[in-house]
């Protein structure tokens, strides 16, 4: 698989002063084929791979009307980051925290 973005940050478990590395990737879009969604394609419909090295999370696809929208909505990764913030505190690679409190 081709990526054609990546975005280095630092994590640590809630509680835990310890920090680890991840890679959030995203891949080139794809045109979606009819068999692998239950929703109508139309031979532009687009995805993007999300992929997370060093956190125990699996990758997913996001899906956009055109290969324009797919790697938009990829490439915004706060949404999938807030979700784990119960869970996980994030930094940038510098130690700032990548979410102000």
């Amino acid at each position: 698989m081709k990526y054609i973005a990546n975005r280095k940050l630092l994590f640590s478990k809630k509680g835990s002063q310890v920090t680890k590395e991840m890679v959030v990737r995203i891949s080139e879009p794809f045109i979606v084929d009819q068999g692998t969604v239950s929703f109508p394609v139309d031979g532009v419909v687009s995805g993007c791979r999300v992929e997370v090295e060093g956190l125990d999370e699996p990758a997913f696809d996001l899906y956009g009307m055109d290969s324009l929208q797919a790697v938009h909505l990829a490439a915004n990764i706060e949404p999938f980051l807030e979700r784990l913030s119960d869970k996980y505190d994030f930094f940038w690679v510098t130690g700032e925290p990548y979410f102000e409190e």
